[in-house]
């Protein structure tokens, strides 16, 4: 296994340990998948990797996992945020496989990261979601154009899972991780290893024949949590959607904003529970 880090290379490294230690080879390597000038560079390492320590010139599988988040509503979305969603999520992974085709073994795969809100729509992730689902047409663009070599392409969508993405909010802030749980029909958040094991199956040589598929591993986000991020995003007036309810405010204003909002938006109990996630999200990042 060949893995590129971006910034933090001793956790890249103890994967590789990890790797190692179940009698595996593994390698690290530095990479800004946003610069798209360093692709020529990285494609020139990975193959004297390949050579170096597998003895080929080629690879079986390339999973383009680099991914970044902002939080932010539409109308406050800046220039800035956008272009660092792009140039991470889409241009880095379009390009990437660009400059790695040719080392890509025919019959070989690629598998692309997508995300949930590509299908259902939560206030504040327009421009992370639109970037996914960029990635979601790439994918079905490149399963057309690469099956004369065999390579089949497919995108994942996981859903919240318990990690380091989004300064670990799922994974710690426990108001964010019980509601989560609540709205899926397993009952927990996923694990990081709910998404190995899909990553493991959708790579298996048995699994060649999907081809163009959109796999969302999620838990069943359900339509009442979608039905409730669309009425606190539509039902109310801009000054009271929920990300502005918990700032340097008493409590006493924060429960009539609440009130407020519920009355615009017709919101029942479980539009306060989303609400109630979206400040704990904004809680995790302060």
């Amino acid at each position: 296994m060949l893995r590129a880090c971006r910034s933090n290379r001793a956790e890249a490294d103890n994967v590789v340990a990890e790797i190692r230690k179940g009698g595996r080879r593994g390698v690290a390597l530095q990479l800004d998948v946003s610069q798209v000038t360093a692709l020529n560079s990285f494609a020139a390492q990975l193959r004297a990797k390949l050579s170096e320590h597998w003895n080929r010139d080629h690879f079986d599988f390339l999973v383009n996992n680099a991914g970044m988040g902002v939080h932010a509503a539409f109308t406050e979305t800046t220039e800035a945020q956008f272009d660092e969603l792009m140039n991470t999520h889409l241009k880095g992974a379009f390009f990437l496989t660009q400059k790695l085709l040719p080392p890509i073994a025919d019959g070989g795969r690629i598998l692309n990261v997508s995300s949930g809100l590509a299908r259902f729509a939560l206030p504040g992730y327009s421009a992370y979601a639109v970037m996914k689902g960029g990635i979601e047409v790439l994918t079905r663009y490149l399963a057309k154009e690469l099956g004369p070599r065999r390579i089949s392409v497919n995108v994942l969508a996981p859903g919240a899972i318990e990690t380091d993405f989004g300064g670990g909010a799922v994974r710690d802030n426990a108001q964010l991780n019980a509601f989560v749980a609540s709205q899926t029909a397993l009952g927990r958040v996923g694990l990081p290893d709910d998404i190995g094991g899909v990553v493991a199956a959708l790579l298996a040589p048995q699994a060649g024949w999907i081809n163009a598929q959109r796999i969302e591993a999620s838990g069943d986000v359900p339509m009442t949590f979608r039905r409730s991020a669309a009425l606190l995003s539509c039902g109310a007036p801009k000054h009271q959607w929920p990300w502005r309810l918990w700032g340097p405010r008493s409590p006493s204003a924060r429960t009539h904003s609440t009130r407020q909002l519920l009355e615009h938006a017709g919101l029942d109990q479980a539009g306060l529970n989303y609400a109630r996630l979206l400040r704990g999200v904004k809680a995790a990042k302060e």
